[in-house]
Protein backbone atom coordinates (compact mmCIF):
# COMPACT_ATOMS: atom_id res chain seq x y z
CA UNK A 1 0.00 0.00 0.00
CA UNK A 2 2.47 2.37 0.99
CA UNK A 3 4.47 1.82 -2.30
CA UNK A 4 1.12 2.62 -4.13
CA UNK A 5 0.77 6.01 -2.57
CA UNK A 6 4.87 6.84 -3.00
CA UNK A 7 3.48 7.56 -6.68
CA UNK A 8 1.71 10.39 -6.24
CA UNK A 9 2.89 13.91 -5.16
CA UNK A 10 1.23 14.93 -1.65
CA UNK A 11 -1.80 16.27 -2.51
CA UNK A 12 -2.73 13.54 -4.66
CA UNK A 13 -1.89 11.24 -1.86
CA UNK A 14 -4.20 13.14 0.74
CA UNK A 15 -7.29 13.14 -2.29
CA UNK A 16 -6.81 9.09 -2.91
CA UNK A 17 -7.21 8.60 0.99
CA UNK A 18 -10.01 10.86 1.74
CA UNK A 19 -11.35 9.38 -1.07
CA UNK A 20 -11.34 6.10 0.81
CA UNK A 21 -12.67 7.58 4.05
CA UNK A 22 -15.57 9.45 1.78
CA UNK A 23 -16.26 5.47 0.42
CA UNK A 24 -16.60 4.08 4.45
CA UNK A 25 -18.94 6.70 4.75
CA UNK A 26 -21.14 6.01 1.61
CA UNK A 27 -20.65 2.08 3.05
CA UNK A 28 -22.30 2.57 6.15
CA UNK A 29 -24.75 4.64 4.45
CA UNK A 30 -25.52 1.96 2.39
CA UNK A 31 -26.95 -0.14 5.38
CA UNK A 32 -30.11 1.39 4.33
CA UNK A 33 -30.39 -0.99 1.76
CA UNK A 34 -30.55 -4.09 3.98
CA UNK A 35 -32.48 -2.54 7.34
CA UNK A 36 -34.84 0.24 8.53
CA UNK A 37 -33.21 -0.09 11.92
CA UNK A 38 -29.90 -0.48 13.80
CA UNK A 39 -29.88 -2.15 17.29
CA UNK A 40 -28.87 0.83 19.86
CA UNK A 41 -26.41 -1.23 21.45
CA UNK A 42 -24.65 -1.90 18.08
CA UNK A 43 -25.37 1.54 17.17
CA UNK A 44 -23.36 3.20 20.86
CA UNK A 45 -20.95 0.32 20.32
CA UNK A 46 -19.99 1.72 16.22
CA UNK A 47 -20.04 5.26 17.97
CA UNK A 48 -17.91 4.97 20.70
CA UNK A 49 -15.33 2.92 18.79
CA UNK A 50 -15.78 5.70 16.53
CA UNK A 51 -14.66 7.96 19.68
CA UNK A 52 -11.95 5.81 20.63
CA UNK A 53 -10.34 5.69 17.12
CA UNK A 54 -10.52 9.77 17.08
CA UNK A 55 -8.93 10.24 20.55
CA UNK A 56 -6.08 7.92 19.57
CA UNK A 57 -5.65 9.31 16.54
CA UNK A 58 -5.42 12.55 18.09
CA UNK A 59 -2.35 12.12 19.99
CA UNK A 60 -0.67 9.61 18.24
CA UNK A 61 -0.84 11.04 14.36
CA UNK A 62 -1.00 14.59 15.43
CA UNK A 63 -0.25 15.67 18.67
CA UNK A 64 2.95 13.66 19.57
CA UNK A 65 4.39 14.09 16.00
CA UNK A 66 3.42 18.07 15.87
CA UNK A 67 5.32 18.40 19.45
CA UNK A 68 7.67 16.41 18.02
CA UNK A 69 8.65 18.76 14.41
CA UNK A 70 7.82 21.72 16.41
CA UNK A 71 11.23 21.14 18.62
CA UNK A 72 12.66 20.05 15.18
CA UNK A 73 11.77 23.49 13.60
CA UNK A 74 13.12 25.00 17.11
CA UNK A 75 10.12 26.16 17.78
CA UNK A 76 8.44 26.00 22.14
CA UNK A 77 7.18 22.76 21.69
CA UNK A 78 4.29 23.04 24.70
CA UNK A 79 3.52 26.95 23.58
CA UNK A 80 3.05 25.27 19.41
CA UNK A 81 0.61 23.16 20.75
CA UNK A 82 -0.99 24.61 23.08
CA UNK A 83 -1.84 27.31 20.30
CA UNK A 84 -2.36 24.89 18.14
CA UNK A 85 -4.65 22.23 19.95
CA UNK A 86 -7.05 25.24 21.47
CA UNK A 87 -7.39 26.53 17.95
CA UNK A 88 -8.96 23.81 16.66
CA UNK A 89 -11.39 23.49 19.69
CA UNK A 90 -12.22 27.26 18.83
CA UNK A 91 -12.71 26.80 15.57
CA UNK A 92 -14.89 23.37 15.72
CA UNK A 93 -17.14 25.53 18.47
CA UNK A 94 -17.67 28.25 16.05
CA UNK A 95 -18.87 26.34 13.43
CA UNK A 96 -20.89 24.40 15.65
CA UNK A 97 -22.31 28.02 17.48
CA UNK A 98 -23.21 29.13 13.06
CA UNK A 99 -23.89 25.81 11.13
CA UNK A 100 -27.50 25.30 11.45
CA UNK A 101 -26.90 21.20 11.84
CA UNK A 102 -29.57 18.59 13.92
CA UNK A 103 -27.93 15.17 15.82
CA UNK A 104 -29.65 12.28 15.26
CA UNK A 105 -32.12 11.27 17.05
CA UNK A 106 -33.13 14.24 18.38
CA UNK A 107 -36.68 16.30 16.98
CA UNK A 108 -35.87 19.56 14.63
CA UNK A 109 -36.93 22.13 17.40
CA UNK A 110 -33.63 20.35 19.08
CA UNK A 111 -31.75 21.66 15.73
CA UNK A 112 -28.36 24.00 16.76
CA UNK A 113 -26.73 26.78 14.73
CA UNK A 114 -28.62 29.85 13.20
CA UNK A 115 -31.76 29.04 13.24
CA UNK A 116 -33.52 28.12 9.68
CA UNK A 117 -36.78 26.59 7.69
CA UNK A 118 -34.14 24.04 5.99
CA UNK A 119 -35.62 20.54 6.33
CA UNK A 120 -34.65 17.63 8.77
CA UNK A 121 -32.54 15.59 6.35
CA UNK A 122 -30.65 18.76 5.57
CA UNK A 123 -29.72 19.34 8.97
CA UNK A 124 -28.65 15.87 9.41
CA UNK A 125 -26.32 15.35 7.07
CA UNK A 126 -24.74 18.78 8.30
CA UNK A 127 -24.47 17.43 11.71
CA UNK A 128 -22.31 14.33 10.37
CA UNK A 129 -20.51 16.80 7.68
CA UNK A 130 -19.52 19.20 10.76
CA UNK A 131 -17.89 15.80 12.21
CA UNK A 132 -15.71 15.44 8.87
CA UNK A 133 -14.50 18.83 8.71
CA UNK A 134 -11.21 18.19 10.99
CA UNK A 135 -11.29 14.45 10.02
CA UNK A 136 -10.59 15.39 6.22
CA UNK A 137 -8.20 18.52 7.36
CA UNK A 138 -6.28 15.83 10.17
CA UNK A 139 -5.82 13.65 7.09
CA UNK A 140 -4.31 16.15 4.17
CA UNK A 141 -2.37 17.94 7.02
CA UNK A 142 -0.54 14.34 7.99
CA UNK A 143 0.29 13.89 4.21
CA UNK A 144 1.55 16.90 3.94
CA UNK A 145 3.75 16.80 7.28
CA UNK A 146 5.36 13.33 5.69
CA UNK A 147 6.06 15.24 2.48
CA UNK A 148 8.04 17.60 4.67
CA UNK A 149 10.80 15.22 5.30
CA UNK A 150 10.84 15.95 9.23
CA UNK A 151 11.33 12.39 10.83
CA UNK A 152 8.26 13.08 12.94
CA UNK A 153 5.58 12.71 10.17
CA UNK A 154 5.58 9.35 7.97
CA UNK A 155 3.88 8.20 5.19
CA UNK A 156 2.78 5.44 7.34
CA UNK A 157 1.34 7.24 10.05
CA UNK A 158 -0.47 9.33 7.68
CA UNK A 159 -2.10 5.79 5.88
CA UNK A 160 -2.80 4.59 9.37
CA UNK A 161 -4.57 7.61 10.18
CA UNK A 162 -6.62 7.45 7.05
CA UNK A 163 -7.33 3.78 8.05
CA UNK A 164 -8.50 4.88 11.41
CA UNK A 165 -10.79 7.82 10.19
CA UNK A 166 -12.20 5.15 7.37
CA UNK A 167 -13.26 2.72 10.25
CA UNK A 168 -14.74 5.49 12.20
CA UNK A 169 -16.51 6.97 9.54
CA UNK A 170 -19.02 3.76 8.74
CA UNK A 171 -21.15 4.51 11.50
CA UNK A 172 -21.29 7.92 11.00
CA UNK A 173 -23.32 7.18 7.30
CA UNK A 174 -25.81 4.54 9.01
CA UNK A 175 -26.49 7.32 11.49
CA UNK A 176 -27.34 9.47 8.34
CA UNK A 177 -29.13 7.39 6.41
CA UNK A 178 -30.97 4.75 8.58
CA UNK A 179 -32.90 7.26 10.51
CA UNK A 180 -33.91 8.91 7.01
CA UNK A 181 -35.34 5.74 5.93
CA UNK A 182 -37.36 4.91 9.20
CA UNK A 183 -39.12 8.39 8.64
CA UNK A 184 -40.38 7.24 5.07
CA UNK A 185 -37.83 8.53 3.00
CA UNK A 186 -36.82 5.74 -0.28
CA UNK A 187 -33.57 3.61 0.59
CA UNK A 188 -32.13 5.46 -2.95
CA UNK A 189 -32.51 9.18 -1.52
CA UNK A 190 -31.28 7.99 2.41
CA UNK A 191 -28.19 6.63 0.86
CA UNK A 192 -27.43 9.38 -1.16
CA UNK A 193 -27.95 11.79 1.26
CA UNK A 194 -26.05 9.72 4.15
CA UNK A 195 -23.19 9.52 1.68
CA UNK A 196 -23.05 12.71 0.90
CA UNK A 197 -21.91 14.10 4.29
CA UNK A 198 -18.26 12.43 3.37
CA UNK A 199 -17.72 14.66 0.66
CA UNK A 200 -16.19 17.50 2.76
CA UNK A 201 -13.35 14.58 3.66
CA UNK A 202 -11.82 15.01 0.44
CA UNK A 203 -11.60 18.92 -0.17
CA UNK A 204 -10.85 19.30 3.62
CA UNK A 205 -8.16 16.49 2.50
CA UNK A 206 -6.64 18.72 -0.64
CA UNK A 207 -6.96 21.96 1.24
CA UNK A 208 -5.19 20.51 4.59
CA UNK A 209 -2.40 19.13 2.15
CA UNK A 210 -1.65 22.15 0.15
CA UNK A 211 -1.89 24.32 2.99
CA UNK A 212 1.12 22.92 5.19
CA UNK A 213 3.07 22.02 1.53
CA UNK A 214 3.48 25.84 0.99
CA UNK A 215 4.00 27.14 5.05
CA UNK A 216 6.56 24.43 6.39
CA UNK A 217 6.83 26.91 9.91
CA UNK A 218 2.71 25.93 10.61
CA UNK A 219 2.88 22.30 9.81
CA UNK A 220 3.43 21.84 14.06
CA UNK A 221 0.55 23.96 14.25
CA UNK A 222 -1.80 22.26 11.68
CA UNK A 223 -1.01 19.29 13.30
CA UNK A 224 -2.31 20.01 16.60
CA UNK A 225 -5.06 22.14 15.24
CA UNK A 226 -6.13 19.20 13.49
CA UNK A 227 -6.23 17.06 17.28
CA UNK A 228 -7.75 20.27 18.88
CA UNK A 229 -10.44 19.99 16.24
CA UNK A 230 -10.81 16.18 16.13
CA UNK A 231 -11.24 16.17 19.99
CA UNK A 232 -13.86 18.33 20.22
CA UNK A 233 -16.11 16.82 17.97
CA UNK A 234 -15.40 13.70 20.23
CA UNK A 235 -16.39 15.65 23.48
CA UNK A 236 -19.07 17.60 22.38
CA UNK A 237 -20.51 14.94 19.77
CA UNK A 238 -19.06 11.53 19.97
CA UNK A 239 -19.13 10.72 23.32
CA UNK A 240 -22.57 12.37 24.62
CA UNK A 241 -24.55 10.32 21.81
CA UNK A 242 -23.14 6.41 22.22
CA UNK A 243 -23.85 7.17 26.01
CA UNK A 244 -27.19 8.36 25.81
CA UNK A 245 -28.82 4.92 26.55
CA UNK A 246 -27.19 4.04 30.77
CA UNK A 247 -27.65 0.91 30.34
CA UNK A 248 -25.07 0.21 27.71
CA UNK A 249 -22.11 2.61 29.00
CA UNK A 250 -20.18 0.24 29.87
CA UNK A 251 -20.86 -1.34 26.46
CA UNK A 252 -19.26 1.89 24.91
CA UNK A 253 -16.62 2.17 27.16
CA UNK A 254 -15.18 -0.92 26.04
CA UNK A 255 -15.84 -0.49 22.52
CA UNK A 256 -14.17 3.43 23.05
CA UNK A 257 -11.26 1.87 24.65
CA UNK A 258 -11.49 -1.40 21.92
CA UNK A 259 -11.50 1.67 19.03
CA UNK A 260 -8.28 3.33 20.33
CA UNK A 261 -6.27 -0.02 20.49
CA UNK A 262 -7.21 -0.50 17.28
CA UNK A 263 -5.53 2.93 16.16
CA UNK A 264 -2.58 3.27 18.74
CA UNK A 265 -1.55 -0.15 16.96
CA UNK A 266 -1.99 0.63 13.55
CA UNK A 267 -0.03 3.72 14.08
CA UNK A 268 2.35 1.93 15.83
CA UNK A 269 2.86 -0.70 13.52
CA UNK A 270 2.99 1.55 10.18
CA UNK A 271 4.29 4.90 11.60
Amino acid sequence: MIDFILQFDPVTQAFIATLFTWGVTAAGAALVFFTRAVNMKVMDSMLGFAAGVMIAASFWSLLAPGIEMAEQLGQTPWLTATIGFMGGGVFMRVIDKFLPHLHPGLTIDKSEGVKTSWQRSTLLVLAITLHNIPEGLAVGVAFGAAAAGLPAATIGGAIALAIGIGIQNFPEGSAVSIPLRREGMSKGKSFLLGQASGIVEPIAGVIGALFVLKMLPILPYALCFAAGAMIFVVVEELIPESQKTYANIDLVTMATMCGFSVMMILDVSLG
